[in-house]
């Protein structure tokens, strides 16, 4: 198959690139910076010729948008909200405009647009959207919207001949360096990857291989439309999440950090405290109903597979 991964050169566009050219298929990225014969020039917001890879193509994975890994300063967020859009929308135009156009065209999305909340898990029959919380900073409504808008672009592309599928995506957990299981495990190792805040917010999360698996159960399933989870079943407290991490990791101290020391801690970082402090309880209610089973449902298990595989990379075995 040929597959088409607009902004497919981050971490999550680089899982599923090794996973599809080991399958065999033809992959193509689409990238504002092309480096690698694979790679195709677009600008992620006007029509041109890059539009031709799409046509004739068998699937189309958009994973376009600005880095949430900064400050959430009202230019950033604007530019998180206009890269997501305008991709999305821009990829429809192609998908519309092509004479064989792809059969499937999954956009990422995020679980963040669900609410922040402790009571209950979030699925996508009775999970409450976000935005409308007491007691949260009134920028994390804007995250929200994101999230919301980024899913309606897609949802209103004219592509009757496609399917269209939303991921709504919990923190995909790989061993890459720089991703986020590189940057929590640094903490843990470390002997900061304490509770913070208290650590009763909820993390939500998907291993690597499972996203990749759930990505492919996705294409494999035509009755599956609109917006999909794709979360472990098991989001856990985040002070649990990091203990267990910790002993994958057979580090014993973990200092908490309160909610001010994560302010500072994201400031030096320049990234933002929503990625620490929202609760995201997400659970993949239409994958599970659709009969998809899960390798690593629990996060001990699946801490303890990412941690192994993080210390072969780095060359000092199991």
């Amino acid at each position: 198959m040929k597959i088409v991964i607009p902004g497919g050169t981050g971490q999550v566009g680089a899982i599923l690139e090794r996973a599809f050219t080991a399958q065999g298929h033809r992959v193509v990225i689409l990238t504002r910076r092309p480096r690698r014969p694979q790679d195709v020039a677009w600008d992620g917001v006007t029509l041109g010729d890059w539009a031709r890879e799409i046509d004739g193509s068998d699937i189309v994975v958009n994973l376009a948008g600005r880095s949430v890994s900064c400050r959430y300063t009202a230019d950033h967020l604007r530019a998180m909200m206009d890269s997501r859009v305008d991709s999305a929308r821009v990829v429809g135009e192609a998908i519309a405009a092509a004479a064989d156009p792809p059969r499937v065209w999954l956009q990422m999305s995020t679980a963040t647009v669900y609410a922040h909340r402790f009571d209950a898990a979030n699925d996508e029959a009775d999970g409450v959207i976000g935005g409308h919380e007491s007691g949260v900073p009134d920028y994390w409504e804007y995250s929200v919207r994101i999230a919301r808008n980024w899913e309606r672009a897609q949802a209103e592309a004219d592509t009757p001949g496609t399917r269209k599928v939303a991921l709504r995506a919990a923190m995909v957990m790989s061993p890459d360096r720089g991703g986020v299981f590189d940057v929590l495990s640094r903490m843990a190792r470390l002997g900061l990857g304490g509770p913070v805040a208290g650590g009763r917010q909820y993390v939500s999360w998907i291993h690597d291989r499972d996203f990749v698996r759930a990505v492919e159960f996705l294409v494999d399933h035509e009755e599956l439309t609109g917006p999909v989870n794709l979360a472990a079943p098991a989001p856990l407290p985040q002070r649990a999440f990091m203990r267990a991490l910790r002993t994958s990791w057979r580090m014993p101290l973990g200092l908490p950090a309160t909610r001010w020391m994560a302010e500072v801690g994201a400031f030096v970082l320049r990234s933002d405290t929503e990625l620490l402090l929202k609760s995201r309880r997400v659970v993949p209610g239409r994958l599970l109903d659709a009969g998809f089973q899960f390798t690593y449902e629990t996060w001990p298990a699946a801490a303890d597979d990412l941690v192994g595989r993080a210390r072969v990379r780095r060359g000092r075995g199991r």
